[in-house]
Parts: C-alpha cells; sequence; structure tokens
C-alpha cells in the first residue's frame, strides 16, 4: 500500500530540493523525520511538511501503521521560473530567475527491491 502527497509550486530550486531528498530515500518515516528537523537546509522544512502530510494521509485514509511506513519513493522535479528584472546602468536591465519546483512524495509498507 503506497500512500502519496504533493506539494507544487514550491519556492525552491529542484537542486537543492533533491539534495534533501536524497537524504531520505528509503529510510523508514521516524528516521526521516529526524533527519529532516536537524536538518539547516530551507528545503528540509518544505519537505519535511510534506513527508508529515504523507504519513497522515496513509493514517487516515488507508488505516496504515505509522510504525512500518517508509519513504518508498520522492522525486524534485522543475515548475515555472518566476522571471524578474531589475534595473542595472544606463537604462539596462537584468533578469532575475526564481524558479520553482514540485515534490512528489511515496510512503509505504513494503520493503525496498534491491535493484538487479
Amino acid at each position: 500500500m503506497n500512500t502519496r502527497a504533493i506539494l507544487r509550486g514550491v519556492r525552491l530550486s529542484e537542486q537543492k530540493g533533491r539534495l534533501v531528498a536524497d537524504q531520505i530515500r528509503g529510510l523508514p518515516v521516524d528516521k526521516a523525520l529526524n533527519i529532516l528537523s536537524f536538518s539547516p537546509k530551507k528545503g528540509a522544512a518544505i519537505i519535511r511538511k510534506v513527508l508529515e502530510s504523507a504519513i497522515a494521509n496513509a493514517e487516515h485514509n488507508e488505516g496504515a501503521d505509522i510504525d512500518e511506513l517508509r519513504v518508498t519513493s520522492i522525486y524534485v522535479e522543475q515548475g515555472t521560473t518566476l522571471k524578474r528584472f531589475t534595473a542595472r546602468a544606463k537604462g539596462r536591465g537584468n533578469r532575475i530567475s526564481k524558479p520553482t519546483c514540485h515534490i512528489y512524495l511515496t510512503v509505504g509498507d513494503e520493503p525496498l527491491r534491491a535493484k538487479a
């Protein structure tokens, strides 16, 4: 049984989000929450909320046992980029890109399969 939680349009670059996602992939949820709560990165707080949402979805909708859950898959994809401009010298302008990302997190209670 797998349960998902999705967060779209987060003001975080996908590259920085993937650094945090790689740390918790495949871990039991209690270890993952522990790692995320002590990580100093901005993405850790965001992914922690998504993980808590996935755990709540599994408990409420599927009746899953929280102690058996683990992060079966997590991936961070690029979202739309907000494009802004700032004034520069001699009437010119520079582009400022404000990237967003989408976070997809799945928790489940089945054991991980070994890659062949």
